[in-house]
């Protein structure tokens, strides 16, 4: 019998926790271009972790309506926009779907200056490969000529949000063409899996990576883009069959535990937390939404059992990987050193909610 509505809950309360109390430490030194201090793991700062975290902090007030959640973020983002935004990239646009969703469902009108200037500036000023795709530009490196698959989560999830939401559907239609050119060159044909990233210099996948976390920025991403925007249809058919056979190629590599290995297809590679959350939660998530087959749910559960026991008595989410660049050797993720993130306690938040919705009180399958 797995974990039950009651321990999910207990479970979420111990999450939030744990995100607002992470603390930038000193161990690890990553100046950004501009000279100031780069910081990915605690709660304070405007990043690509902390933007993912806003995200999963929104996905769960909005499901449990608990107003202390909706507060936390907005004091977030006020006290944020009051000391100025950093310079716009990849990363540094994260923070802005949660900002969208959160204005779309409020309809505060103080949000919206910001988003329509930063929407502009993302289609105006982005860096862009050849056929269109974002450059993955993040705040400590330029990544010319290069398609990441955490551009999708970071930047396209925030045009469909905020384009569907305020009329604006040239952007939705941009995180259309950037799913599909992203897929063009990420998605493996031979496996159904993600390689990490693609360069046109050169024209390869550097070292051909089927990384857990990449896979599952698209595993989440997919089904969250169904849910943020109205798709044209050919473009979400097309989508449905990628996440498809992602999926049928995820499921046979889950461990014993529920867990998927930082290297999804090498057994040496270790069980990664965060991973294994996003995508336990599209495997739920995209049952519920009638995309998936019962084993979605199986391994969905199975996943929530993973991250449920290595969530610590302060709320902290354990072996998580810590932020990946780009490898060129496979040895390169194995080495990749364990870090609590937001990244990580959000990819938790979404895992656990999405679960409260297919667990009944007695830990069975609804």
């Amino acid at each position: 019998m797995g974990p039950n509505a009651r321990d999910i809950r207990v479970g979420l309360d111990r999450l939030v926790a744990g995100m607002t109390g992470l603390k930038h430490e000193g161990r690890f030194h990553e100046p950004n271009l501009d000279g100031t201090a780069g910081d990915y793991i605690s709660f304070d700062s405007w990043e690509w972790p902390q933007g993912v975290g806003l995200y999963g902090l929104i996905r769960l007030w909005l499901f449990t309506g608990r107003d202390d959640l909706r507060q936390l973020v907005e004091n977030w983002y006020e006290a944020r926009l009051a000391a100025g935004l950093p310079e716009l990239n990849v990363n540094t646009t994260a923070p802005m779907l949660g900002l969208s969703v959160l204005w779309a469902k409020t309809g505060n009108p103080r949000w919206q200056p910001v988003l329509d200037d930063w929407a502009d500036r993302v289609i105006a000023d982005m860096g862009r490969t050849p056929e269109g795709g974002f450059e993955h530009h993040v705040s400590d490196k330029v990544n010319d000529n290069e398609l990441w698959d955490d551009t999708l989560y970071m930047v396209a999830l925030f045009l469909a949000s905020y384009g569907q939401a305020s009329g604006r559907r040239a952007l939705v239609d941009e995180a259309s063409r950037q799913f599909l050119v992203h897929a063009r060159y990420l998605s493996d044909p031979q496996t159904g899996l993600w390689f990490h990233g693609w360069t046109f210099d050169g024209r390869h996948n550097f070292a051909r990576a089927r990384w857990a976390r990449g896979n599952a920025w698209i595993t989440a991403g997919i089904l969250d883009f169904f849910d943020l925007a109205e798709i044209a249809t050919p473009v979400r058919t097309f989508l449905e069959g990628v996440l498809t056979s992602q999926v049928d190629a995820l499921l046979p590599l889950q461990t014993a535990s529920g867990a998927w290995r930082t290297l999804l297809d090498d057994e040496s590679s270790y069980e990664e937390i965060s991973a294994t959350a996003g995508i336990g939660y599209g495997l739920l998530k995209g049952h519920r939404l009638g995309l998936g087959t019962p084993a979605w749910q199986a391994a969905g559960l199975k996943a929530l059992e993973a991250v449920m026991s290595n969530i610590d008595i302060n709320g902290t989410v354990l072996n998580v990987s810590y932020g990946t660049r780009m490898g060129h050797d496979l040895q390169f993720y194995k080495d990749i050193p364990i870090q609590p993130t937001g990244y990580g306690q959000a990819l938790a938040i979404l895992c656990l909610s999405e679960a409260l919705q297919h667990v009944g009180a007695e830990g069975q399958a609804a």
